[in-house]
């Protein structure tokens, strides 16, 4: 299964008689699913349907989902139910007062279902569209997962760069002569004698504890296997696709950690170098990774 980014762009339009409609849905980053749908009046029932076949397509993402329905007649002539609105006023007057709460406003009462009604005519044609958006409603959102997919097959080449890089410096850290036995011992003997000129009266346990110290921070062969396991725990989870951001993001996480530890310890330039690398291709990962689903 391939990865999906979070990212993308979809539209699908559609005619009925002299009424079109367009579904667009604009796809950004986003740490879980928020799918935010805005209709035109009088298709309020339609917007429910596209958040639920939406949220059954996507596991993660902003997704901004709008309905737009133009007509060569003009929009749909709307009358008042002026009986229904007297009701909504007098029994708002009978409330009483409170400053936590805010006087009923005429654009409030009006967005309340059946005060606003439609013709018949119009709710004929109105129904006519609906029905014709809801098919075209499936239409946009094949229409967007391709686009993600497309996105996520960009994606995925970008990760595999970063996973052969990856895999490339930690090479090069493992084989580099800093590493070799007599390189550490060179670098404990300095340490050590500089450790013994700055206090004469050192305790020789102590000396052998901080001896033993140093030896530890010499050595970066568990941060290598470390990052030899993550390189290949990487590549299990592009093998395996889906949804797969969330553990893409805590396995960059990790690689950073290595990577910082790696410089930590270096104790040579040429250590640094590639341990300094290493944190500048494991950053740029992480900021790919925030586009994956």
């Amino acid at each position: 299964m391939a990865i999906e980014s979070m990212t993308g762009f979809a539209r699908v339009a559609g005619t009925v008689g002299i009424h079109a409609w367009a579904w667009e849905i604009r796809s950004v980053n986003g740490r879980g699913l928020d799918v935010r749908v805005r209709v035109p009046p009088g298709f309020e029932s339609i917007a429910e349907a596209a958040r639920k076949r939406i949220s059954s397509a996507f596991s993660r993402g902003t997704l901004h989902v709008n309905l737009a329905v133009t007509s060569d007649a003009g929009p749909p002539r709307p009358r008042i139910n002026e009986a229904a609105l007297a009701t909504l006023l007098e029994a708002v007057s009978r409330l009483p007062a409170s400053d936590a709460i805010r006087p009923a406003s005429y654009d409030g009462l009006l967005g309340i279902r059946g005060v606003v009604e439609f013709t018949e005519e119009a709710q004929d044609a109105l129904g006519a569209v609906e029905a014709s958006a809801l098919k075209g409603l499936e239409a946009v959102v094949l229409a967007l997962k391709e686009a993600r997919a497309s996105e996520g097959r960009a994606l995925e080449a970008v990760l595999s760069g970063h996973r052969d890089s990856i895999a490339r410096l930690t090479a090069e850290a493992e084989s580099h002569p800093a590493r070799g036995v007599e390189a550490i011992r060179e670098r404990l003997a300095t340490q050590l004698q500089a450790l013994m000129e700055a206090s004469p009266a050192l305790d020789p346990q102590r000396l052998h504890q901080e001896a033993a110290l140093l030896a530890v921070k010499a050595d970066i062969r568990e941060e290598v296997d470390r990052l030899h396991s993550h390189v290949a725990a990487l590549q299990l989870l592009l093998d395996q696709g889906g949804a797969i951001g969330r553990k893409l993001d805590f396995l960059s996480q990790e690689f950073g950690r290595e990577a910082s530890t790696l410089c930590a310890k270096a104790g040579d330039a040429g250590l640094s170098r590639i341990g300094l690398e290493l944190r500048t291709v494991v950053d740029q990962m992480r900021e790919q990774v925030q586009n994956v689903e």
